[in-house]
């Protein structure tokens, strides 16, 4: 078994993190390759590497069994993108706030990582979306959470088309449209009042953003459905993102087209915690606040 590490760089106690998964790969003998830049950043830190165990960031990603990722959300959804369809499993540590995807703490790293060697763990398939827009013919978007079209820098409403599978389905009024993957339906899907639905389902949501009307709501399809959006914004500029990272501004007419990817993100999972484990801890779900 080979692991790889990359992480954010920007993140507090990064070095000190990664230090103690080293000491463990290397107390118990298990090859890894970490990712350049943290690799310098330890050697400022006076950490001393036995042996050459730095790679490229591609390297860490493609070449190895499983991929550490060290950060928040926002580093493990960059870690999916990069990983693609390597199809590398991803165990994320989180260093960041909420950490909702983050499979261990620091200080979970060194029973986690033994369980591991010793394959106590499982692999949790999560759906990935892929959006296309005619108006960028070369661009894809690819997301783990969510691809949204909305408003960009108006501050008026727009009008919006929802077509799934070659039909017309509903219309909305208001910011824009989150079409979000299990996986996303706790992120800006939530937020806007969408459903929590557990992330192996085999589903895809479709929530607006601030609708002008009480009839505007979220929507659940099956993930082999097409979705059309057709966006009519007067002369404003639109705004495509995939997981608030990957973004673009498309002038009108637009039109975008939502669709499952053809490979799955793979997620590290622990033995002894369920997806709900997860929904109680970081999202109180469940829990009285008046109690509390």
């Amino acid at each position: 078994m080979r692991f790889g590490a990359i992480g954010n760089m920007d993140k507090p106690g990064l070095a000190e993190a990664v230090t103690l998964l080293v000491e463990k790969l290397e107390g118990s003998g298990v090859d890894y390759v970490i990712d350049a830049e943290i690799a310098n950043l330890l050697a400022e830190k006076g950490v001393v590497l036995k042996g050459v165990h730095t790679a490229t960031r591609v390297e860490c990603v493609s070449n190895v069994d499983i991929l550490v990722a060290f950060g928040g959300d926002g580093t493990i959804l960059t870690a999916a993108r990069s990983v693609g369809a390597y199809g590398t499993p991803i165990l994320g540590v989180n260093l960041g706030k909420l950490g909702f995807l983050a499979e261990l703490a620091p200080e979970d790293m060194d029973q986690a990582i033994v369980d591991i060697i010793n394959k106590k763990y499982h692999i949790e398939e999560r759906l990935v979306l892929e959006a296309r827009s005619p108006q960028i013919p070369e661009k894809v978007f690819r997301a783990v959470n969510d691809i949204v079209v909305d408003k960009s820098h108006s501050s008026r409403s727009i009008d919006l088309e929802a077509h799934i599978n070659g039909t017309f389905a509903v219309s909305y009024r208001g910011d824009g449209l989150i079409i979000s993957t299990p996986t996303g339906s706790t992120a800006y899907a939530l937020s806007n009042g969408g459903p929590i639905v557990t992330p192996t389902c085999d589903v895809i949501g479709i929530t607006p953003i601030s609708p002008h009307t009480l009839s505007g709501r979220p929507l659940v399809i099956p993930d082999s459905s097409t979705i059309r959006v057709v966006v009519h914004t007067g002369n404003e500029e639109v705004l495509i993102s995939a997981d608030g990272q990957d973004e673009a501004f498309v002038k009108p007419f637009v039109e975008v087209v939502i669709r499952k990817a053809e490979y799955r993100v793979k997620l590290v999972k622990r033995v002894d915690r369920t997806y709900f484990d997860v929904l109680r801890a970081k999202l109180l779900w469940g829990k009285d606040v008046r109690s509390m």
